[in-house]
């Protein structure tokens, strides 16, 4: 165990190190605050749990979502 002992805590700060490299591309932090507010609005309108579901009700659903998307952008 003790060659491998600290992994768990390392893989525990993998994502907070994945959001930490993506917000070092941005200069200012009220960039980054606009792009994450608009980011989480557009990721949760198209982000339906793929593994959860059947293929039909998948389809059907990124279905439904584009088309609004495309009806709100135009």
């Amino acid at each position: 165990m003790g060659r491998w002992a600290n992994n768990r805590v390392e893989n525990s700060h993998l994502p907070f190190r994945r959001r930490e490299r993506a917000m070092l591309r941005f200069r200012q932090m009220r960039t980054l605050q606009k792009f994450a507010s608009v980011h989480a609005n557009v990721h949760n309108h198209f982000n339906h749990e793929r593994h959860l579901v059947d293929r039909q009700t998948y389809k059907q659903r990124r279905s439904a979502a584009l088309a609004e998307w495309q009806a709100l952008a135009s």
